[in-house]
């Protein structure tokens, strides 16, 4: 047999060599499930050290986003400045910041204000931008948690959202970045709210199992590993994407083609039906855009042409970083749309030879392909999300990282059982 071509294939044939002797009776979803509960995480090849990433948590928001934009990573485990050298990985780290929750919070700690202004040099009231952001739908409860609530009623939210959401150009985000309020905010300041992913680590010793089920059904984007038997310190973080990319190195293998030559439909997906589709329209407010991600609980979503059928581009919530490491590029627009967003950001890219996925067009498939080229074209792109159209190029649907790893295990009854005690923080949200 030939020797396995890169540590994740070699994880492929571990998973081949246990197929072969798994109980014959089993379904080929169970045989999968046992396979993957008898691989330790510490077989998962390490990731590159740049995104192997810790946040002290006396950063500052504006550093923060200038390291997650520079390591081109989505978001990164804070530890805590203050704890002391012995300390366990529970008291170690305080969560885990998102770039999309660095910019709503900044968004709602604005919002809350009644008086003061963005940044002694812009002078920009912030009782304006309240107004703004409350016809976005960016409001806050008495007990300071986001309601995603548009406007009193639907009426009112499709009148007043986009028009006064179109109305934030260019100089809001110049304010906003120049703040010292923004400058001066530390990580730890926002600990612990809901805007912050709860802190799941893994151990060496869990299953692949485990961590293929947190990585889809309980929707964790990545998962820090940490050793509980040298120093409680991160040694490795565990990706969607990282997992997409095994896949791919597994094609060929028997069990591997058992699965990934299923078609599309045959496994369900795309699991969204076209009617519940998010999507924004090309004219529409970019922020519309960032404010729909949130409400909905996805990583991005199609921007469509005016016939409300056709996908003109994409928009990822690692996105929002352009619009706060780069806020000059907007100065000479009015009204920053979808459409004017992908314009100004491929532009500044392609100036700067920085690739990005934002530079290639709408990577889409049609329904009767089989989830093996999915994940082929996937991994051969970097991109997070392929769209499914028809014969008429309409957009029907999404097929992510996730839903593609939640095809492949499934959750045994009762398998967590108290795995989710002690996750630090735990939002009032979380869906775990």
């Amino acid at each position: 047999m030939e020797s396995p071509r890169s540590p994740e294939a070699e994880i492929g044939h571990r998973v081949e060599d246990l197929w072969e002797v798994t109980e014959p009776q089993l379904s080929p979803s169970e045989k999968l499930n046992s396979c993957f509960g008898d691989i330790p995480v510490s077989s998962f090849p390490l990731a590159p050290p740049s995104q192997v990433i810790e946040i002290p948590s006396d950063s500052s928001l504006a550093d923060t986003v200038e390291t997650l934009s520079k390591h081109k990573i989505l978001s990164a485990p804070v530890r805590n400045v203050d704890a002391p050298e012995d300390a366990s990985w529970i008291d170690r780290y305080i969560g885990i910041v998102e770039f999309a929750g660095i910019a709503l919070w900044l968004l709602h700690q604005f919002e809350a204000a009644s008086v003061g202004t963005i940044g002694s040099s812009a002078g920009l009231p912030v009782n304006g931008l309240t107004a703004k952001l409350e016809a976005l739908g960016i409001r806050r409860t008495a007990s300071g948690a986001a309601d995603g609530a548009l406007a009193s009623t639907a009426s009112e939210a499709k009148k007043s959202c986009p028009e006064v959401a179109a109305s934030v150009g260019g100089s809001f985000f110049e304010a906003l970045t120049s703040s010292e309020f923004y400058k001066n905010t530390k990580v730890r300041d926002i600990s612990g709210s809901f805007r912050w992913a709860p802190f799941l680590a893994l151990q060496n010793s869990d299953s692949f199992l485990t961590m293929l089920l947190l990585l889809s059904k309980y929707r964790m984007k990545s998962l820090p590993v940490v050793d509980l038997g040298g120093e409680g310190k991160i040694e490795n973080i565990i990706t969607q994407s990282a997992v997409v990319h095994m896949l791919a190195e597994c094609v060929g293998l028997h069990w591997f083609e058992n699965w990934g030559t299923k078609k599309l439909f045959e496994l369900g997906l795309p699991i969204m039906k076209p009617y519940r589709l998010i999507k924004v329209n090309e004219d529409e407010p970019v922020l519309r855009a960032f404010q729909l991600m949130r409400e909905k609980g996805i990583g991005g979503l199609p921007v469509v042409d005016g016939s409300g059928k056709k996908a003109i581009g994409n928009i990822s919530i690692r996105d929002v970083q352009y619009l706060l490491t780069a806020p000059e590029i907007y100065k000479d627009y009015r009204s920053i749309t979808a459409k004017n967003f992908l314009t100004v950001v491929r532009s500044y890219l392609q100036e700067h030879q920085d690739a990005s996925p934002l530079l290639r067009g709408v990577i889409t498939c049609k329904r009767n392909i089989t989830i093996k080229e999915i994940i082929l074209r996937l991994d051969t792109e970097k991109i997070h999300r392929i769209y499914v159209v028809d014969e008429d190029e309409t957009v029907e649907g999404v097929i992510t990282l996730r839903d593609i790893i939640s095809k492949l295990v499934h959750e045994p009854p009762h398998y967590f059982g108290d795995f989710f005690d002690g996750v630090v923080p735990l939002p009032e949200d979380s869906r775990v």
